[in-house]
């Protein structure tokens, strides 16, 4: 095993956390209790990692094996790749620290410099400077106590790391006296503990053994004991949202958001930023991110009242998890009995995204649809976590969201589970699909050079159509399409698309195709103007 924070270091660091998050997130989960007793930390904290890991596999992919060259990149790019990859995939408040974390350790390993204590101490600085009202007894206190602890270790960087994890298990383990809700619900810091699960992961990647973990709960903290915190409901959303902008806008940005809200923490820097806060007033949030310079990949989160506990729903035979583009096409599955994960345009589900949808599904069988032919590999990870849970998966691989849709038509639960299989699997093969997008810029494709503007007929994938305007491309699509053969066409008409367009489509099919139906859906706003499936 390394023994150096090197690029394959890091690299097993990412996996051997990631990997440590997956098993410890449900317990991380269900110890959250501040700020927001909301249950998903430790998710967030899986899903931050996951997009880490997965810049720095990109990182890696990209570097060709032997003889042409080594296979091995060099270690500035895969660390900053991991803060990149855990910048644009933060999640939640942990998320968002643990982003600005792992950007401080990769700024000094990225200089050259090979102090894992150095590199652990600028961590814990930089998530501090994030947060607009730091609070003891959280994940900061945790990385501050790992930095100090690895200060003064000597030794190897495996040793360091030893070092720091015990001395953030130590303060992860004091949490409950620092912060009065901790004391209350008897737990430790749910963001401590996983910082204390991915130090651990850094020591087994570093010696190669795994640290030994202490599993005692911690002992209840009486609330007197415990310093004042202020009560109340607090507020209604949790607003986030990558930035682009300049540092100078983004100070001001801190400043309105801090007014506005609570649990401010913006994290980033070289003009890209993570966003997250808590407020009654969502869109004066955002706003204030449009003022400062362009946000987008917003997500708005209503934080729900307690409710009482109700009992555990019984567990049925079988469900349908379906990946969909648009909340129309969300509304449609789910009103057909499918879980539903939206996939928000730009901004693909992770796999761990896809696991809990398989968890909410609450079945012993589950068909998984995952709509996109770029989730292919996301879709295969989550359902062998899945299966190693117990839950029987098949994943049928649509590569768009009309053979889903031709798919779940004939989903019949009463079959067999692999006879249901196979007829939802041929339903789907059996559907050409296409779409129809605007270029962005100028580019080459199978069917000539594109400029910005034109609109883009694309068949099973590939541009085949390049045309003017959206109505008259579409009805070049369908001929080309039904010059094949097809019985069926299925529209799924984007927010965005003219109001006309559906109307258009469909006397054109029944004109110029005698006894071929045409269905027509409403998928909201779903990235592209126009999907098409031609069964």
């Amino acid at each position: 095993m390394p023994q150096t924070l090197d690029a394959v270091a890091v690299r097993g660091w990412c996996a051997l956390a990631l990997d440590a998050l997956g098993r410890d997130r449900e317990a991380i989960d269900a110890i959250n209790v501040y700020p927001v007793a909301d249950g998903d930390t430790g998710t967030n904290l899986y899903l931050t990692m996951e997009s880490a890991a997965q810049a720095v596999e990109a990182v890696f992919a990209a570097y060709p094996e032997p003889p042409v060259y080594a296979g091995v990149p060099p270690t500035a790019d895969v660390v900053r790749a991991m803060a990149h990859g855990a910048l644009l995939g933060a999640r939640g408040n942990s998320g968002t620290i643990l982003a600005q974390l792992l950007r401080g350790m990769a700024e000094v390993v990225a200089a050259g410099e090979g102090d894992l204590a150095l590199a652990l101490d600028r961590a814990a600085s930089a998530a501090y400077r994030a947060v607009a009202h730091p609070v003891e007894g959280t994940v900061l206190t945790v990385a501050a106590a790992a930095a100090k602890a690895a200060a003064g270790a000597n030794g190897t960087p495996a040793a360091v790391a030893q070092a720091a994890y015990a001395g953030a298990r130590d303060a992860l383990d004091a949490t409950p006296s620092q912060l009065a809700a901790l004391g209350r619900a008897g737990v430790v810091d749910a963001g401590g503990r996983g910082l204390v699960t991915m130090l651990g992961a850094l020591v087994q990647a570093l010696s190669g053994q795994a640290p030994v973990v202490r599993r005692e709960a911690p002992v209840p903290v009486p609330v007197d004991d415990c310093p004042a915190e202020a009560a109340g409901a607090g507020p209604a959303f949790e607003v986030i949202y990558l930035l682009e902008a300049g540092d100078a806008a983004v100070d001001r940005l801190r400043a309105r958001l801090d007014r506005l809200g609570e649990s401010l923490v913006v994290v980033g820097g070289d003009g890209l930023w993570n966003v997250h806060v808590h407020v009654d007033d969502a869109g004066a949030a955002v706003e204030a991110g449009v003022e400062a310079g362009r946000p987008h990949r917003i997500r708005i989160t209503h934080f729900e009242q307690p409710t009482p506990v109700e009992p555990p729903r019984e567990q049925v035979q079988r469900a349908v998890v379906a990946v969909v583009p648009g909340e129309g096409l969300a509304g449609l599955c789910s009103e057909a009995g499918a879980t539903t994960v939206l996939a928000r345009p730009g901004e693909a589900p992770a796999s761990g995204e896809l696991v809990e949808a398989i968890r909410r599904a609450h079945a012993r069988e589950v068909v998984l649809l995952p709509n996109d032919a770029e989730l292919r590999h996301t879709a295969a990870a989550a359902v062998e976590q899945a299966r190693a849970e117990g839950i029987r998966v098949a994943l049928i691989p649509t590569r768009a969201a009309v053979q889903g849709i031709a798919a779940l038509a004939v989903h019949a639960p009463e079959r067999r589970f692999d006879e249901d299989v196979v007829a939802m699997t041929s339903a789907a093969g059996a559907t050409r699909h296409a779409e129809l997008a605007v270029a962005e810029r100028q580019s080459w494709t199978m069917a000539g050079v594109c400029q910005a503007g034109d609109v883009l007929g694309l068949i099973d994938g590939d541009v085949v159509v390049i045309g003017q305007d959206l109505a008259g491309t579409a009805r070049t699509v369908l001929d080309r399409m039904l010059a094949a053969g097809g019985e069926l066409v299925t529209l799924v008409l984007s927010a965005d698309a003219p109001p006309d367009l559906a109307a258009q489509l469909e006397s054109h099919v029944g004109k110029a195709h005698l006894a071929v139906d045409t269905v027509v859906y409403e998928g909201g706003r779903q990235g592209v103007p126009l999907l098409i499936g031609v069964e």
